[in-house]
């Protein structure tokens, strides 16, 4: 069943892909209704664009405010701006490569760029950039990820924002058991054992077992073994002996360190379980920080995942969300224009401040807010230090959502549950990436 939801995703991209080209060779009779294959053009720098936002209501109303603050600088352009749920805008782009309707700009960020990309919808950016103010301004840890997730090594996403890992941690409980930050994973495994009392229901560590589980469970895994590629060569480096070792310890935490219903925890439920009760540690990102300040205010504190003893941190690339101009665009002039201002300091500022992520505008990331929250400051540290290694995900394989979640949370739950070992669970996982590996090499040759 896995293997054929697999194939069907690669015969729809391949569909699409092949309606690209076909558009492409007919370009002179296309309707403009902007589908993929249609060039679009330049246009007069004037007019009405239209804007997707890929996260339409949750960030609904900041956007709208950096709309207003555009087109008070740029009268002559006014923005259309369309809220898409972040459940639903890779389908809104997928019908609208095939049979038009596509924006002039939309919100794009690296888990769905390849699928967007590889269908020919997107407008590579690297001279646009280079010629922009913002060629100096934009986090280079962002940029590397935004052209690693679209597969050629081109920039088909202006960075905006990302997310980060954090490590949240009880600092009242920790000062009362006498222990140090959990900086290293030395200190972290230390004290999640001594902050365990399940007499008294307090455990030290809550695991993300149920949705969403993979990508925290990989951070561990390379976190701890110090490995700082995805492949080696066209092989993963994700069961290799060092990674299984460190997934064995990390899930040996289950039930010793951390509750039992865990296993079926997304973060929701993870988070609320962390707020209300008497648990040392929790590996969540920034956006949980609001829950944290609401049920906890001066009791905790949020540091970057744990580094290695000799001040080493290895991490996954988190998604990097972003903003794409579509190549149909009529008035590229104008939706550029709107990207440039979009990604400019201050409302990269104003966007993050709001979102709670570190901003990818360097001027922004010093601004005070930042400065002023601690969580958020040591993330953009982390992401742009010399010492962090960021492991990229490959975001580009079309299958890496499919084998990411639909085929291994559930096996992820089986580990946990002593009915697979962390081994078997990294050797399958590897098996299936390094065909996905494969039969996107095929077609990318």
């Amino acid at each position: 069943m896995k293997s054929s939801i697999r194939r069907s995703r690669r015969a729809g991209l391949a569909v699409a892909l092949g309606s690209v080209l076909a558009l492409t060779a007919t370009a002179c009779g296309d309707d403009g209704s902007g589908a993929a294959g249609d060039k679009g053009n330049e246009g007069s720098g004037k007019g009405e664009i239209t804007f997707w936002d890929n996260n339409g209501g949750v960030r609904t109303d900041i956007w709208k405010e950096i709309i207003a603050d555009f087109e008070k600088a740029n009268p002559n352009i006014k923005v259309k701006y369309v809220g898409v749920p972040a459940d639903s805008v890779q389908s809104k782009y997928d019908t609208a490569i095939q049979g038009g309707g596509l924006p002039d700009v939309g919100g794009v960020g690296t888990a769905m760029l390849a699928e967007v990309a590889v269908q020919g919808a997107l407008e590579p950016l690297d001279d646009r950039i280079a010629k922009s103010e913002l060629h100096s301004q934009l986090n280079e840890a962002f940029l590397e990820g935004v052209q690693a997730a679209g597969g050629d090594g081109k920039t088909y996403t202006v960075p905006t924002s990302a997310n980060n890992g954090v490590l949240w941690y009880r600092t009242d409980l920790f000062q009362k058991a006498g222990l140090d930050a959990p900086t290293t994973w030395t200190k972290f495994y230390q004290a999640a054992d001594k902050l365990t009392d399940k007499g008294k229901n307090a455990f030290g560590y809550t695991i993300r077992g149920g949705a969403g589980s993979i990508a925290p469970a990989l951070d561990a895994t390379y976190g701890q073994s110090g490995i700082t590629e995805f492949w080696s060569g066209d092989k993963t480096t994700v069961n290799d002996p060092k990674n299984v070792a460190a997934l064995e310890k990390y899930v040996g935490l289950f039930k010793k360190d951390t509750p039992s219903a865990d296993v079926n925890n997304d973060f929701t439920k993870m988070v609320a379980q962390w707020d209300s009760g008497t648990i040392g540690m929790l590996s969540h990102n920034l956006g949980s920080n609001g829950d944290h300040q609401k049920a906890l205010a001066g009791k905790f504190k949020g540091i970057p995942a744990p580094t290695q003893d000799d001040g080493t941190r290895v991490q996954v690339s988190n998604p990097v969300d972003g903003l794409g101009l579509f190549k149909s665009s009529k008035n590229k002039t104008a939706a550029w224009k709107f990207i440039e201002f979009a990604a400019s300091h201050q409302s990269n500022s104003k966007w993050n401040e709001s979102a709670g992520q570190v901003p990818a505008n360097l001027e922004a990331a010093q601004d005070s807010w930042v400065q002023s929250s601690e969580p958020t400051k040591l993330a953009a540290e982390a992401l742009a230090g010399s010492t962090t290694k960021i492991v990229q995900l490959p975001y580009y394989l079309p299958d890496w959502n499919t084998i990411s979640k639909a085929d291994n949370e559930p096996n992820f739950q089986k580990v946990l549950l002593g009915k697979m070992t962390a081994k078997q669970f990294l050797d399958t996982l590897a098996e299936q990436l390094d065909a996905a590996q494969a039969d996107w090499k095929k077609n990318h040759g």
